[in-house]
C-alpha cells in the first residue's frame, strides 16, 4: 500500500530522506476508499484493529471487517440525512465504533469532529453553534448523555443524537440497530475533492474559546511520515498509541499513517490510566511499537519493569509535550530503547522528529520533516542563527504542504494572524543547534524576558522536575521593576514533601535549579499548590496563573 503513495519507501540517511521523499497525491483522494477498501480488496484477512477493554473483552477486526462495518455505518448515517459537508461530532472515547464512524463519514464526504467525553453542557452548546453540528454520535453513559440532553434546546442545528450504548435513552437513535438495519451502501457519485474539508478539531488554547482547525481530504497522506518513518512501522507491526479518540493524537497514531503502512492498530479501552495495566497490555499482546506523552514514561520508570515481559517492544516514540532528558536516559537504561521524540500541532502533521536513521539527542525534538519548509524567526523578523531562539514557522511559497491546515473555520482574521504572506506562525519558540536539531523553548506568549535574558518555561520546568519533591510545575513571568520580569514556579508537591512546604524547601528547590541549569534561570518566586489550572485537553493554562498574580 505504501508504494502507491510514496515514490521511494526506504532511506539510509537524513540527506537521502530530505532529497528523495515524495508523496504521490491521487485526484479526489479518500482514505475510506483508497486505503481501507483497497486493503479489504487486496488483503481482506489482514488484521487492522486489535481492540481490548478493561473488562476483558477482546475483538479483532480485519480490513474486510472495517470495510463492511464502515459501509453499513455510512448507509445508516446517509439514511439520517448526513452527506457531503455535514458536520458530525463523535464522542466515542476509545470504542471501536469510532473507526466505523470516521471512515463512514469520509466515505460520505461529511466532516468529522472528534471530541472528548469530558465536554460539559456549555462546551457542547458552543461547538454545536460554532460549527452548525447536525449530528452527535456518542457513548451511552450517564454523564455524556446528561450533558448532551441539556445542550439540545440551545443547539438548533442538531438534528440527530445517536448512542452506541450501553444505554440508548428516549429520543436517541440506536447506533447498532441502525447499522444492522441499514440498506446496502451505495457510494456517492462524487464524495469529495482533495480540497474539501474532512476534519474539524476544536483545539483548546490557553486563552479564549477553542479554535476550529479544519483539514482537507489529503490530510491522511501527510501522516505517511508519522506512521512509516517516525513510528517506524511495517505491515507486521502491532502499534499502540495511548490516546483517546477525542484528541488529534488519535488520528496521528491510531488510524491514518498506521493503516497506509498496513500495521495493526492496538486499542486499549480503559477508564482510568494505570502504568501497571498498560505495561501488562504491552507484555500480553506483544506490542512492537508504542507512542505516548512523556508523562506516561515517567510513570513507567517508577515501575519495576523486570516484572513485565516487554521484549516484543522494539520502538518507542514520544510527543505531546517536551521530553525531559532524565526520563529518556532512565528509560534507555532500563530497557535499551531510545525514545524518539516528535513535534507537531493540531494545525499540522508531524513537523519535526527523530527518525530511525537519526541519533536522538535527549531533550531535542529532532530534525525537520521534508514535507515542511521550517525555519525560526526572531521577534524582529530575522532568521534565527544557530543557538538563537526564534518562533517556529512554516514557509509555503512553493504551495501548502500536505498536512497543513486549511485555516480556522469561520475566522478569517484569526487565520490571517497565524498564516499570512506564505508563512504559518506556529506560536512555538525553539532554537536549532549546529546539527539541525530543534530544541523546544515554549509558547511565544510564555517566554520570560528577565534582565535581558529570554527564558523558556520548559527549560526551567525540566530542571524542577529532576527534584524529587516536584510532581508537576508551571513556570511563568512576574512583572518586576528592576528586571522587567522574574521567574515564578508554581509547584505541585509529591505526597512525601507536602508537609515540608516552607522556606527551607523553597531554598532547596531554588538551589537545585541553579545547579541543574544556568543560575539566572532559577525561580525567584516559588508557590506551592494542590493542582495547576489546565485546559480540557490537559495543557497547563499559564495565563490563568499570570492573571491570578495580576489580581493580587
Amino acid at each position: 500500500m505504501l508504494e502507491r503513495f510514496v515514490k521511494q519507501t526506504t532511506f539510509s540517511s537524513q540527506e537521502d530522506f530530505m532529497k528523495n521523499f515524495k508523496i504521490i497525491v491521487p485526484e479526489n483522494f479518500n482514505f475510506g476508499y483508497d486505503v481501507v477498501d483497497e486493503w479489504a480488496k487486496t488483503d481482506p484477512d489482514k488484521k487492522a484493529l486489535c481492540w481490548i477493554n478493561d473488562k476483558g473483552e477482546h475483538i479483532d477486526f480485519t480490513f474486510a471487517d472495517i470495510k463492511r462495518e464502515s459501509d453499513k455505518t455510512a448507509s445508516y448515517f446517509s439514511s439520517l440525512g448526513i452527506g457531503h459537508g455535514d458536520m458530525v461530532m463523535l464522542i466515542l472515547k476509545r470504542r471501536f465504533e469510532f473507526w466505523f464512524s470516521i471512515i463512514a463519514l469520509h466515505k460520505l464526504g461529511a466532516i468529522c469532529i472528534p471530541a472528548t467525553h469530558l465536554l460539559t453542557e456549555k462546551d457542547i452548546i458552543y461547538r454545536c453553534n460554532a460549527a452548525d453540528i447536525k449530528m452527535i454520535v456518542a457513548v451511552g453513559d450517564d454523564i455524556v448523555i446528561d450533558h448532551i440532553n441539556r445542550s439540545i434546546e440551545k443547539s438548533p442545528t442538531l438534528q440527530h443524537i445517536v448512542s452506541i450504548g450501553p444505554k440508548v435513552p428516549e429520543g436517541w437513535e440506536d447506533f447498532h440497530k441502525g447499522i444492522e438495519d441499514a440498506a446496502p451502501f451505495v457510494k456517492p457519485e462524487h464524495p469529495n475533492t482533495n480540497s474539501d474539508t474532512s476534519l474539524l478539531y476544536f483545539t483548546s488554547g490557553t486563552t479564549g474559546n477553542p479554535k476550529m482547525v479544519i483539514h482537507d481530504f489529503t490530510y491522511p497522506l501527510g501522516h505517511i511520515i508519522t506512521g512509516a518513518y517516525w513510528h517506524n512501522l511495517t505491515p507486521d507491526s502491532l502499534h499502540f498509541t495511548l490516546a483517546d479518540t477525542g484528541w488529534g493524537k488519535a488520528v496521528w497514531g491510531k488510524l491514518y499513517g498506521q493503516w497506509i503502512v498496513g500495521a495493526t492498530v492496538f486499542v486499549y479501552d480503559f477508564e482510568k490510566f494505570a502504568a501497571d495495566d498498560v505495561l501488562k497490555m504491552i507484555s500480553k499482546y506483544k506490542i512492537t511499537s508504542f507512542c505516548a506523552p512523556p508523562t506516561v514514561f515517567r510513570f513507567f520508570i517508577r515501575e519495576d519493569l523486570t516484572k513485565y515481559d516487554i521484549s516484543s517492544l522494539k520502538y518507542c516514540t514520544i510527543a505531546g509535550e517536551a521530553l525531559n532528558p532524565k526520563v529518556y536516559e532512565e528509560f534507555y537504561r532500563l530497557t535499551g530503547i531510545k525514545l524518539m521524540e516528535g513535534f507537531g500541532q493540531t494545525e499540522t502533521t508531524l513537523t519535526i522528529a527523530t527518525y530511525p536513521w537519526v541519533t536522538p539527542k535527549p531533550g531535542s525534538m529532532g530534525i525537520r520533516n521534508p514535507q515542511y519548509d521550517i525555519d525560526l524567526l526572531t521577534s524582529d523578523g530575522r532568521r534565527a542563527e544557530d543557538g538563537e531562539q526564534g518562533q517556529i514557522v512554516i514557509h509555503t511559497d512553493n504551495g501548502k504542504p500536505l498536512g497543513l491546515f486549511k485555516g480556522y473555520y469561520r475566522d478569517p482574521e484569526l487565520t490571517k494572524e497565524a498564516y499570512h504572506d506564505n508563512v504559518y506562525y506556529t506560536g512555538d519558540v525553539a532554537w536549532r543547534d549546529e546539527d539541525g536539531y530543534f530544541w523546544f523553548v515554549g509558547r511565544a506568549d510564555d517566554v520570560i524576558k528577565s534582565s535581558g535574558y529570554r527564558i523558556g518555561p520548559f527549560e526551567v520546568e525540566s530542571a524542577l522536575m529532576t527534584h524529587p519533591a516536584v510532581v508537576e510545575c508551571a513556570i511563568t513571568g512576574v512583572p518586576d521593576e528592576v528586571r522587567g520580569q522574574v521567574v515564578k514556579a508554581t509547584i505541585v508537591l509529591s505526597k512525601e514533601y507536602k508537609d515540608k512546604a516552607g522556606e527551607a524547601l523553597v531554598k532547596e528547590i531554588q538551589d537545585h535549579v541553579k545547579r541543574v541549569t544556568a543560575p539566572y534561570k532559577y525561580p525567584r518566586i516559588v508557590e506551592f499548590t494542590d493542582e495547576l489550572p489546565k485546559t480540557i485537553s490537559g495543557k497547563i493554562k499559564r495565563v490563568d496563573i499570570r492573571k491570578a498574580d495580576d489580581s493580587k
